[in-house]
This record gives C-alpha cells, sequence and structure tokens, in this order.
C-alpha cells in the first residue's frame, strides 16, 4: 500500500491507497491560519507535524505494516525558515500573505530581462518576497537561519532528515528559473536573497530518504519506508486527476478557483496574469488563479442573511434571471485575470426588478462570468481546449456546474471523487518504492458523469461586456 499526505493551507490529509490505486483509509485534521498582524498570514510547522501524526495514525491504524511508499504533496509559495538542526525559527508566513507589497515594488523595480525567465507575475505571498522582508525586518533571525522551505519540504525534513525542494514547488517561490529548470540566480541576488538558503533541486519522483526512525515512531510505521521528494499542491492535482497530456485542462472550484491548463512549453513574459509552473517529470501547466470562489459564495450569504439551500434555490428556481443585476466578485481583490490587490465586490445596474432571487441569482452569474474572464485571457496566450474536467467542493451542484458551462462556453465532465492532490502525492509514494515505473503505468480514475454541453444563455454577450466595463470604470475612477 501507498500513503499520500497533502499538507494543505487548512488541513492535512493523509490517503492510504492499495496496489490498483484504489482508496483504502483516509483521514484529515484541520489547524488554524493565524494573522497576528492585518495581512499576515502564518501557521506554526509544529502544528502541521502533530497534526499529520493524527491524520496518518488514524488512516494507517490498521495497514501500517503494509505501507510501502510515502508521497506528500503540499500548499505552494509559502515557506518555513529553520535552523542548522531543521528546527523552526517563526512561523511559516503563507501564501495569502500580504506583508510584502514594499517588496512587490522593489522587484518590479528590477531589470525586465532579470525577470522574464521567471514566467510569473510579482506578487504578494511569493517565498522569495518573504525572505527579503525577513532580511528588512527580522534580521537577526534570518542570520541564524540554515535553510528556507516549503511547507511539504518541511514536512519531508521531518520525515527523513533530507533538506531538498522539487521543480513544482521551486517554480512557485519567484525564485526559479523556468527557462533553465533552476534557480534564478541573477534574480534572487539583484532582489537580495541569500542563495544559501536554498535547498538542492531534486525530481519529484526520487527517493528522499527512508522513513527515519523518531518520525516512524511518531506515526506508527515501519523505519526505512522510502519517502519521494513530492509535488506542489496544485501539481499533485493534477497527477491525482490523471490530467498530464497538453490540451487537458482542469477547472477545480473550492474557496478560491484555479484553471489549469497543460502545455507542452514555458513563455518568458513580464508581468503576464498567470502562473507558469512545473508538474511532474517535465510537465509545464499554466495557471489562472481567481482569489474569489466560494468565499464569495459565503460572504454573500452572510450578507444577505441566507441559508446554504436557499442560495442555490433562489439563484435556480424556474424563471429567475438577475433583473438586470451585475455583480463584481472581488471580495478581496482578484490575481486573474487582472493583478488587482485593489480590486472590490460591487452590485451595479440595480432597479426595482431586482429583488431577492435576482441579486443571489447574480452572485453565481458574477463568479461565472470571472471564470469566463480567465479562460478568453488565457485563450489569448495560447491556450486551447475541447472540454474541462469540472472538480472541487465547490462544484457539486449540478445545476451550478450546468451555469459554468454555458457561461465559460466549454463543455465540462465533472469529477468528484477522493482528495486528487492526496491521490497524487499517494501515487508518488508508489512511483518511488517502484510499483509503478512511471506516468503512463498509474491506474488513473476516469469520470462517470456525463459531459456537459454549453447551452444557450440568453443575453450572455451583453451581460459579458457589462461586467468588464463595470470594473473598468470603476477602476479608472479609482485610479484618479
Amino acid at each position: 500500500m501507498f500513503l499520500g499526505i497533502d499538507l494543505g493551507t487548512g488541513s492535512v490529509k493523509a490517503l492510504l491507497i492499495d496496489e490498483t490505486g484504489r482508496p483504502v483509509a483516509e483521514a484529515s485534521r484541520a489547524y488554524e491560519l493565524r494573522s497576528p498582524v492585518p495581512g499576515h498570514a502564518e501557521t506554526d510547522p509544529e502544528l502541521w507535524w502533530s497534526k499529520t501524526v493524527e491524520a496518518v495514525r488514524e488512516a494507517c491504524a490498521e495497514h501500517g505494516e503494509a505501507v510501502r511508499g510515502i508521497g506528500l504533496s503540499g500548499q505552494g509559495h509559502g515557506f518555513v525558515l529553520a535552523d542548522a538542526q531543521g528546527t523552526p525559527l517563526r512561523p511559516a508566513i503563507l501564501w495569502p500573505d500580504l506583508r510584502t507589497r514594499q517588496e512587490v515594488q522593489d522587484a518590479l523595480a528590477l531589470d525586465g530581462d532579470l525577470r522574464l525567465s521567471l514566467c510569473n507575475p510579482v506578487a504578494t505571498g511569493m517565498a522569495g518576497l518573504g525572505l527579503l522582508w525577513l532580511k528588512r525586518h527580522e534580521p537577526a533571525l534570518l542570520g541564524q537561519a540554515s535553510v528556507a522551505l516549503s511547507p511539504k519540504d518541511w514536512l519531508r525534513l521531518r520525515l527523513t532528515g533530507e533538506r531538498a525542494t522539487e521543480p513544482a514547488d521551486a517554480s512557485m517561490t519567484l525564485l526559479y528559473d523556468m527557462g533553465n529548470d533552476g534557480w534564478a540566480e541573477p534574480f534572487a541576488e539583484s532582489l537580495g536573497v541569500d542563495l544559501s538558503l536554498l535547498p538542492p533541486l531534486r525530481a519529484s519522483t526520487d527517493v528522499a530518504g527512508g522513513l527515519a526512525g523518531p518520525a516512524a515512531s511518531a506515526l506508527r510505521l515501519p523505519r526505512g519506508i522510502p519517502v519521494a521528494h513530492g509535488l506542489s499542491d496544485t501539481a499533485a492535482c493534477l497527477l491525482g486527476l490523471g490530467q498530464t497530456a497538453p490540451g487537458e485542462t482542469v477547472l477545480q472550484v473550492g474557496s478560491g478557483i484555479q484553471m489549469m491548463a497543460v502545455v507542452d512549453r514555458a513563455t518568458p513574459e513580464l508581468q503576464p496574469f498567470y502562473n507558469t509552473f512545473r508538474g511532474v517529470g517535465a510537465g509545464i501547466y499554466k495557471m489562472a488563479a481567481l482569489q474569489n470562489g466560494g468565499t464569495v459564495f459565503e460572504w454573500a450569504r452572510r450578507v444577505l442573511g441566507a441559508e446554504w439551500t436557499e442560495m442555490y434555490a433562489r439563484a435556480f428556481a424556474p424563471g429567475v434571471d438577475n433583473g438586470g443585476a451585475v455583480f463584481l466578485p472581488y471580495v478581496s481583490g482578484e490575481r486573474a485575470p487582472l493583478l488587482d490587490p485593489q480590486a472590490s465586490a460591487v452590485w451595479s445596474d440595480m432597479r426595482l426588478g431586482a429583488g431577492r432571487d435576482q441579486i443571489i441569482r447574480s452572485v453565481f452569474e458574477g463568479v461565472a462570468l470571472a471564470v469566463r474572464d480567465s479562460w478568453d485571457a488565457l485563450k489569448a496566450t495560447g491556450v486551447e481546449a475541447s472540454s474541462m474536467l469540472l472538480t472541487g467542493g465547490g462544484a457539486t451542484d449540478p445545476r451550478w456546474r450546468q451555469m459554468l458551462a454555458d457561461i465559460v462556453g466549454v463543455p465540462m465532465r465533472p469529477f468528484q471523487g477522493r482528495d486528487a492532490a492526496a491521490l497524487g502525492a499517494a501515487y508518488i509514494g508508489g512511483m518511488a518504492a517502484g510499483h509503478w515505473g512511471g506516468i503512463s503505468e498509474l491506474p488513473f480514475i476516469t469520470s462517470s458523469e456525463p459531459l456537459l454541453e454549453p447551452r444557450p444563455f440568453p443575453g450572455l454577450d451583453d451581460l459579458l461586456a457589462r461586467f468588464r466595463a463595470t470594473y473598468r470604470a470603476l477602476k479608472s475612477n479609482r485610479d484618479v
């Protein structure tokens, strides 16, 4: 059997699969994302470890002796600052963190030739900028540091004692040269980041080491189990869903929304609205990351005093339309395709015909229009897709799924199953153990759901035009 561990932002998941890829057991444990200062986002790594121990013990309670390989996945962009013994020197700084606004401006001021090969936008939450912030604000602490590791790489250090990273996580740091597949040393040096803090790069499926004695005792697993280097969570998600070939595209709807398209090469570009990251093996994918998904529905639900069942019932009641209302869903700024942290939510074109049902309906339409906006922008970069795999906990209602297909204008195949990132991590564990020789041998699970063909959506062209014009007008007024 093979164990996949996915270290997420708010919880850790442990998934045990057998030699056929069939899930055998799973468990998860939640932990808190802290914001000790407004705009900061941190977690104590030792909390990750204690919750991982709990989740793994539960998932492997009846099969611990049968585990033959362990794979990891985890949240990207953030980092743990550790000393020579691997002990965290402070709470981890994570991807939602906004403290590096000044460092963003400093990076953008660097020569474009230094940034071009990053193939990623300069944005808050990236490890490279966080290290520069520490150099300015916590220099004494930084001076004690021996290494900066992504969350899942620190967890692997705890499991095996090895300090390393792999291309999927490295490409999310804003310190990775996509063209040369290595650390972007000239950029890091110009930014003022100490290169000695960056760990060596290894292949995702290579064995990092055997499960060390103390970790084995804590997890109640046999000592020496091979542990793979692993993947970032989005790369592991693509692997778990079997979407690894150029042209395959996934729309993942959760608290945020990720549109991931596998491509055959990275395109150097200054400050693109999308990210370009490494996947498993030589894989590369573009990702349009929308910050406003399920968080928007939860916010609107609270503002309107509606229960979840009422939100869906009213939005999709027969004959209900938006009453002319347009909703911009940017409750927390927006990344793709706007790269605008100051963007905000708004209802516009409100008239007497827009009652409670119409307002709720406009929320669903607004989120779907934002996805369409990102899809149109991705297509302009050369991405194509004959269909999309639709997944995530925020895309379970069939009426909402159909609206997404209608507004985005691409056939969608729903896929709901086990946690895709944890499954991808378990696959990596099986490859590290030698059970599967490569991606082509993996027992991918296919969706049995019917393909959702886009249907005519009345007034879509006008609605999309008003949606975009409303944002442009608000931004123009804000920038005066």
